[in-house]
């Protein structure tokens, strides 16, 4: 197995075939080791131990899409659903600004209510409120049109988790009227468009195969984003998935690895899936390659609300109240948080 994480060190330009065999090292420790080894050299190498943090504001749990592993899909009827007004978004940014964040992440299902003009109209409002600060969104798919104005009004950066790169894994996770072609195309039109983006996948979801994973790896290598957002599967229980295990903490951090060699400047978060699964998953992920944390800026009344998948982490030491305590733990291992917009090298 030694041959293959060598050869992935020195070249990871890989094909789907040998990222198969690569894949097969996953369960190794001494393989895992030397990767995570590798990935933090590349980490520091590019980032130093700067870890960037960012401000999660989410800011609406309706969506009209049905996906099937996802706690507020259109389907579940027992989702507390609640939108934030743009007072309380531009409350939860000056909050985000004084505590030191530099960057905001407005996240939400998608919400038809928050139409282009809506949405144009917030970010212009960020954008003049605090003008060196990156505006992060992520609402979903969208046309090019939208996010052509949504860029014009001063966004930065676009994440989108692709989910999976398989088209029959897509159509699992996933009801019909979604499919893996249209959020591909979503990705492209916004590279096409200037943003920094983000893509990503969940790590142990239902139905995954080490070919689906592949797959993943080869779509990032093509797609080359300023992002990657994964973490383990979380199953929820108003899903069809409620009785699925969780995806691994351990598999995810070879993945982050993993990822860090094949993208080296990308930026790579520490999720609070990880968080959620390991009290000390955040650690471990920069541990393996992470450089990036999303503490949550949220009003405290509406975080268990954003219900993703069961037992989500809303008011521990996620919070972008307690960075201070975020900071200490990053300390204790080496690195530290900073007050930067933490753009991607290129």
């Amino acid at each position: 197995m030694g041959d293959i994480i060598e050869r992935y060190i020195k070249n990871p330009d890989f094909k789907k075939e040998q990222f198969l065999e690569l894949l097969g090292c996953a369960s190794d420790p001494e393989a895992a080791g030397r990767l995570r080894e590798e990935a933090v050299r590349v980490q520091k190498l590019h980032y130093g131990e700067k870890i960037y943090t960012r401000g999660l504001i989410e800011f609406t749990n309706y969506c009209r899409n049905d996906c099937r592993y996802c706690g507020i899909r259109r389907g579940n009827l027992h989702a507390r659903r609640y939108r934030l007004t743009k007072e309380e978004i531009l409350d939860c940014c000056a909050r985000g600004y004084a505590l030191g964040f530099r960057t905001f992440v407005l996240q939400g299902g998608e919400d038809r209510w928050f139409t282009d003009e809506r949405m144009a109209d917030i970010v212009r409002s960020i954008r003049q409120n605090h003008p060196d600060c990156a505006i992060t969104l992520s609402l979903g798919e969208r046309s090019y049109e939208s996010y052509r104005l949504l860029k014009e009004a001063g966004a930065d950066r676009y994440l989108l988790r692709h989910e999976t790169a398989n088209e029959e894994h897509y159509k699992k996770l996933h009801p019909a009227d979604m499919s893996l072609a249209v959020r591909k195309l979503c990705l492209y039109d916004l590279k096409l468009l200037g943003y920094q983006v983000g893509a990503g996948f969940m790590v142990g979801s239902p139905g995954q195969t080490a070919e689906c994973l592949a797959e993943d790896l080869v779509f990032l290598k093509e797609l080359k984003p300023h992002m990657v957002g994964i973490g383990p599967f979380i199953p929820h229980h108003d899903t069809v998935f409620a009785g699925e295990p969780a995806g691994s903490v351990e598999q995810t951090l070879f993945f982050l690895s993993v990822i860090r060699i094949l993208l080296p400047k990308v930026l790579l978060p520490a999720t609070t899936a990880l968080g959620t699964l390991d009290p000390e998953g955040r650690e471990k992920g920069i541990l393996a390659g992470a450089n990036v944390v999303m503490p949550n800026l949220s009003p405290l009344k509406n975080r268990k609300q954003y219900d993703l998948y069961d037992n989500k982490i809303s008011t521990g030491e996620e919070a972008a109240e307690c960075r201070e305590d975020l900071a200490r733990r990053v300390e204790r291992i080496g690195y530290h948080l900073v007050e930067e917009r933490g753009d991607a090298e290129r």
